[in-house]
This record gives structure tokens, C-alpha cells and sequence, in this order.
């Protein structure tokens, strides 16, 4: 009992105690205890037979940290930063790649045992603490608070390179105002009294010449940086300036934009299947998509690729997740948030895939026709010239209206009288299903395969702005969420303006971005794709897990999440979050170094003699860079866990944010009345309702441990109890 007291002097003093308790309690806040854990174990909202629970203010409503104007804000900003440009050009690419449908199966059975239940950890843990990544973990446990620090430097590495993409798009978005699409056809260069077409898009392709020349205008190499691509730098500029106008207030500014961000690409992609369903040869795409070829489930290869793409379509280990959800209030229902946004997710990636493989399955029936018509002149050539008898020629071939079934058929009767010269003959195949195997992902999918059959649709540019426009929106919306990753561990560490934090940041991302606006500034963007963030990102979300699961304890965790939702998760998290997502985890970390040792360093790189990619190794100088792109994202891991171990410099463990501080200052400052009034009522302190916010940590440099009422010499326990005490899951 504080010794200033009314009551304590009255205590020590010969004088009446005149004061009635109703004056005493006169000045006493209300305070609604309704949603806290008693000390004596009952569970929210409920009371003990004759107890009543005193008010308590709202936590949510008084620690003064913004928060979502409604759910769906939330929701749809959760959505735009999941649901991003790999739903679009990376997905359909693996599920091709895979075995088509039966790569459905490998994919949907990860998401269900990692996806779902790491997601719902992350939405958890923010929505717990109400803080960013670096404070939620060094809230957890101080000694891994690096893990929040790496997460802010892989979201750095990746926004770095990926608003280039967005850069690239809006640079595409305005050139498809114009009709013909300027990547319809080759250029012709004058070349004295002659008129020819340029070598390089002759050899390649109107669309991969106006990407790699008229977009890129790229070196051959990455040792020759070729100088600055004007072009690219001011799109890339365009691209941080509508970043920076998202999030510069805030969720304030960025849930207004998610509402166009991420509602707009839906609208686009129904609008591209309708029209793609309609074109011809779109089944053809579908079906060879979703046919199963099920002996590749059988293949380690096909599951560890989904499970990275599962790992990074829900943005795990960004921090973004965690900070959108610490804008929510503590009672949110964040499991039904994280089972919603995962099928949202999921059934996107679906979409897109019929999407890409209606449109092209029709530009393969054209490129098949095209094949068609131009192997029909040759053996029209070899026929006038007498190097095929006309007798070879099916009588009910018509040259002027031949079919592809026309085709295949007279090319079978040819190699087969020509067996032994029909290699000099020169005629392709044209097989429909060379054309679907075709495999492309990335930007050759985006700004390359897609372009180049949008040149055939009626009314192209349309088609074309609608396409480019909802890349933009995708992009947007994920840079929302990244940036957002940056900026909330950094403002709920520091007081600073919101709105000079956002414009610091995006200028300096801008300045480090001009590396990959450069001519070779595509191959860095490759190297930032494979070494950034991959394994640093499996590293972080393992030891995520296994913070929360083994250090702070499952079990433990389960109940905070009872005493928050209103309701106990099921059991089937409970086994996936100590066992199985650990596990699966570690294969992947390992199957990732064995890809990463076994796979040559290298990049694509163009040759414009040859009017093709070819793989080049990285030089000493590049290889070092991406390898120290992954030691530097994953430094402050060990290194925090050094210098909190042995004590070198102070854990931060209570420099909380300061809306945090002032929530917990509010429950501090009514430590007192309580103690006077329970002294006044004669209540014992098991009786009494316990005076902190309901499973609120005090946390010391050796970890979090529980507030003790040394008053009364009994501990007045919280959900989040002491994480270094060893816990008993049986």
C-alpha cells in the first residue's frame, strides 16, 4: 500500500476514520472488466457466483493507435497485399509446369498444413500485440527480436526491386494508347534505298524485341551497366510517387486505396476470361492446363515448389500481415480472417490460370496457324521446283483452305517417303501441344507471351491499357502492404511524423533503385528475385514459429488465443503449429540450399546478334553481391540473439510503442485506487479483479515475465506469463 494514502494515514493515526466508503469510491473511474481474465481464473465474461466485475476502459479504444475504419478495409487490404503479381505470372507457370491439375493437389495440401495455420499466427500475434514486426517479437522474446529486423530488410530488398515491375508496367500502360499496339509489328529500318526489317525482331519477335530494345534497351551483359534507361527512371519515378500518395497517412490513406486496388483486378480478370472463353482455341488452353498428369506428384521437385509458392502467395514472414492486423481491435475474429483471405487467395490464383491459358490457348491456335501456313509454302516451293512429287499429296488436300488435321496428315506421308532427307526439308510439326508446352512465367508471361496475343484481339489497346492497368493495381496493393511492414516497426519504435517517415523512405528507395533501371538493370532484378528474400524469408517464418510454439508455448498460446477470439482454435492447429509446419519447414530450408547449391549462379542473358537468351554464369564480383544480399537480410538474427544473450546492450524490451506506453500508464495509474479500495471492502486479493489489461507482459531483459502484486505475495497472472520458465505441454 502506498504509504501517501488517505487510507494508510488514516490507518496510522489515532483520528476516526470519517470518510464513507461512497466517498471514497466517488472519484473512481468505471472500469469494465467484462472481457478480462480474472487472477482467479474465470474465463471472459464470465462472473463468480455473488462477484461483480468492476468496468474497465477499453484498451483498444484509449492506447491511441490508429485503426480500420470497418472490416472490410481490413480484409481487402489483407487481400491486395496476398494477392499479387506471382497469383498472375507465377502460379498458372508452376501449374503447368507440374503435372497441370494434379499440381492442384500438392499445392491445396500445403496451404491447409502451413499456409493456413502460419497465416493465422501472424494475424494473431500482431493483432495480440498491437505492434509492428520488430516489436512484436522482441515483445515475444528479446532474444530473437532480430527476427523483425530481418523481416524490415527483406521487405526493403524486395520493394527495392519490385516497384520497378510496377514501373515497367505503367510505362507499358501508357504506350497501349495508340493503335496499332506499338509491339504489333517489327520496326522497318531504311538501310540506303532498301527498306528491311530490323535483324534483331526478325530473329526474335515483334513483343520480346520491344521489351528487351524499345523497353530495356539491355546490355548483353550485367559486367556492361550501359548507363541509365531514361525511360525506365522516370516510370520508376511515376511508381513511387503513387506509392508514397498511398501510404503516406497511414491505414488512413491506404484503406481508402485498397478499395479500387484490390476490388479493380477482379473486375479486369472476369473481363479477360468472358472475352478469352470466346476466342478460339481458349479450351483447348483450359484443358491442357487442367489436365492431371498425376505421376508428377511423385516428383520432391513439384512439392517444394509448392510449397514456395504457397510460402510467398500469403506474403509470410514481410511483416506486413503483422502490421495490418495490429490495427485491428483485440476481440477481431482474425482465424476467420486468415481461413477468408487464404480461399480468396487461392481461388485468385485460379482465376488467373484460366485466364492465362484461355488466352493462350488462343494465341497458340494462331501461332499453329500461322506455322500451318508458312510449312504449307514451303512443300508448295518443293512442288513447283520437283523436289517432292506432287504425288505425295493427298488428293483431298485444298492448299487454300488447309487445316491443321490437313497438315499433320501430308507432313506424316513426306517423313515418311522422305526418311532419309527429310531433315534438309526443313518443315516443322505444328503440334497445338508444342505450342501449350511452351512454358513461360514472369515478365516473359506478362510483357511478352500475354502482349503478344492481346495484338490479336479486336479492339487491342483496350485490352491492353485494362491488362497493364490491373498490374498495376496488383503491384500496388502489395507494395502497400511491404511498405507498411517498413514503416509500422519504425514508427512504433520511434516519434515521427508518418508523413516525413513515408516521403524519406520512398526517396531513398528511389535513389537505390536507380541500380536496376540501368540497361542491365534487369539482370540485378533477377538476382534481387532469387537471392533476397527466398531462404532469409524461410528462416524468419521458422523461427517465428518455433518462438511462439516452443519457446512462449503452444499451449499457452492456444488459451491467450481463447481469452481473445471468444474461443478455443481447433485442436488441428495446435499439431500443426509444434510439429508439422516446423518440419515442413526445415525440408524446405534444406531443399532450397541443396537447389541453391546444385543450380549454376547465372541469369538470362540477351544476345542481340542472335535475337535470343542465353545463360551466362555470374561473375566473382555479382555472385558475391547476391550471396551477400541473404547474409546481410539474415545477419540481425544471430546477431541480436549475441548481444541479448550476454546481456552486451539493452534488450528494448519495454520501449514499447508509445500508444502502448500510454495504455499501460492508464492501467498503472489506477494501481493505487484499486489497493485502497480493496483495503477499504476487505476483500482478499483472490476476490478482487485483477487490475492489469488482460494478458499484458512486463518483460524483463532475461524475457517476459508476469506482473507480481507484491503487496499481497500472490502473482496477479496474465495471458502472456514468464517465457523463459520452463512449461510443461503434457
Amino acid at each position: 500500500m502506498p504509504k501517501n494514502t488517505k487510507v494508510t494515514q488514516k490507518e496510522h493515526s489515532n483520528e476516526a476514520v470519517t470518510e464513507s466508503v461512497a466517498d471514497l469510491l466517488s472519484l473512481e473511474h468505471p472500469m469494465d472488466y467484462k472481457s478480462s481474465q480474472i487472477s482467479m481464473g474465470l474465463s471472459p465474461g464470465s462472473t463468480a457466483p455473488g462477484k461483480a466485475l468492476l468496468p474497465s476502459p477499453d484498451p483498444d479504444a484509449e492506447d491511441g493507435r490508429p485503426a480500420w475504419n470497418n472490416k472490410l478495409e481490413y480484409i481487402l487490404a489483407q487481400v491486395g497485399f496476398s494477392v499479387g503479381l506471382g497469383n498472375v505470372w507465377r502460379f498458372p507457370y508452376l501449374c503447368q509446369k507440374n503435372g497441370g491439375g494434379a499440381y492442384l493437389v500438392p499445392y491445396f495440401i500445403l496451404l491447409i498444413i502451413i499456409g493456413i495455420p502460419l497465416f493465422f499466427l501472424e494475424l494473431a500475434v500482431g493483432q495480440r500485440i498491437r505492434r509492428g514486426s520488430i516489436g512484436v517479437w522482441n515483445y515475444v522474446y528479446p532474444q530473437l527480436g532480430g527476427i523483425g529486423v530481418s523481416s524490415l530488410m527483406v521487405c526493403g530488398f524486395v520493394g527495392l526491386y519490385y516497384n520497378v515491375i510496377i514501373g515497367w508496367s505503367i510505362f507499358y500502360f501508357f504506350q497501349s494508347f495508340q493503335y496499332p499496339l506499338p509491339w504489333a509489328e517489327c520496326p522497318i529500318v531504311v538501310n540506303g534505298t532498301q527498306a528491311i526489317v530490323e535483324p534483331e525482331c526478325e530473329k526474335s519477335s515483334a513483343t520480346t524485341y520491344f521489351w528487351y530494345r524499345q523497353t530495356l534497351n539491355i546490355t548483353s551483359s550485367i559486367d556492361d551497366t550501359g548507363g541509365l534507361n531514361w525511360k525506365m527512371t522516370l516510370s520508376l519515378l511515376v511508381a513511387w510517387i503513387l506509392v508514397c500518395l498511398a501510404v503516406i497517412k497511414g491505414i488512413q490513406s491506404s484503406g481508402k486505396v485498397m478499395y479500387f486496388s484490390s476490388l479493380f483486378p477482379y473486375v479486369v480478370l472476369f473481363c479477360f476470361l468472358v472475352r478469352g472463353l470466346l476466342l478460339k482455341g481458349a479450351v483447348d488452353g483450359i484443358a491442357h492446363m487442367f489436365t492431371p498428369k498425376l505421376e508428377k506428384m511423385l516428383e520432391p521437385q513439384v512439392w517444394r515448389e509448392a510449397a514456395t509458392q504457397v510460402f510467398f502467395a500469403l506474403g509470410l514472414g514481410f511483416g506486413g500481415v503483422i502490421a495490418f492486423s495490429s490495427y485491428n481491435k483485440r476481440d477481431n475474429n482474425c482465424h476467420f480472417d486468415a481461413t477468408l483471405v487464404s480461399v480468396i487467395n487461392f481461388v485468385t490464383s485460379i482465376l488467373a490460370t484460366l485466364v492465362v491459358f484461355a488466352v493462350l490457348g488462343f494465341k497458340a491456335n494462331v501461332m499453329n496457324e500461322k506455322c500451318v501456313v508458312d510449312n504449307a509454302e514451303k512443300i508448295l516451293g518443293y512442288l513447283n521446283t520437283g523436289v517432292l512429287s506432287k504425288e505425295l499429296i493427298p488428293p483431298h488436300i485444298n492448299f487454300s483452305h488447309l487445316s491443321a488435321q490437313d497438315y499433320a496428315e501430308m507432313y506424316g506421308v513426306i517423313k515418311t517417303v522422305k526418311e532419309e532427307n527429310f531433315g534438309q526439308l526443313g518443315l516443322d510439326a505444328c503440334v497445338l501441344e508444342d505450342e501449350l508446352n511452351k512454358a513461360v512465367q514472369g515478365t516473359g508471361l506478362a510483357f511478352i507471351a500475354f502482349t503478344e496475343a492481346m495484338t490479336h484481339f479486336p479492339a487491342s489497346p483496350f485490352w491492353s491499357v485494362m491488362f497493364f492497368f490491373m498490374l498495376i493495381n496488383l503491384g500496388l496493393g502489395s507494395m502497400i502492404g511491404t511498405m507498411t511492414g517498413i514503416t509500422t516497426p519504425i514508427l512504433d519504435a520511434f516519434k515521427i511524423r508518418k508523413e516525413i517517415l513515408c516521403v524519406a523512405c520512398c526517396i531513398i528507395a528511389f535513389l537505390l533503385g536507380l541500380l536496376f533501371v540501368q540497361r542491365s538493370g534487369n539482370y540485378f532484378v533477377t538476382m534481387f528475385d532469387d537471392y533476397s528474400a527466398g531462404l532469409p524469408l524461410t528462416v524468419v517464418v521458422i523461427l517465428e514459429n518455433i518462438s511462439v510454439a516452443w519457446i512462449y508455448g503452444t499451449k499457452r498460446f492456444m488459451q491467450d488465443l481463447e481469452d481473445m477470439l471468444g474461443f478455443r482454435p481447433y485442436a488441428f492447429y495446435y499439431y500443426m503449429w509444434r510439429f508439422v509446419s516446423p518440419a515442413v519447414l526445415v525440408v524446405l530450408i534444406v531443399a532450397t540450399v541443396i537447389e541453391m547449391a546444385v543450380s549454376p549462379a547465372g541469369y538470362n542473358a540477351w544476345v542481340e546478334a542472335e535475337g535470343a537468351e542465353k545463360f551466362h554464369s555470374y561473375p566473382p564480383w555479382a555472385l558475391a553481391m547476391a550471396y551477400a544480399l541473404i547474409v546481410t537480410a539474415m545477419l540481425p538474427l544471430p546477431l541480436v540473439f549475441i548481444v541479448r544473450r550476454f546481456n552486451l546492450i539493452s534488450d528494448g524490451s519495454n520501449k514499447l510503442s508509445v500508444s502502448y506506453r500510454k495504455g499501460m500508464m492508464k492501467d498503472m495509474s489506477n494501481l493505487e485506487e484499486q489497493d485502497e479500495q480493496r483495503f477499504i471492502l476487505g476483500k482478499n486479493p483472490s476476490e478482487a479483479p485483477s487490475p492489469m489489461p488482460p494478458h499484458r507482459t512486463f518483460l524483463s531483459p532475461g524475457g517476459a515475465h508476469e506482473m507480481t502484486n507484491t503487496n499481497y505475495g500472490t502473482s496477479t497472472k496474465t495471458g502472456y506469463q514468464n517465457i523463459g520458465s520452463p512449461e510443461s505441454e503434457l
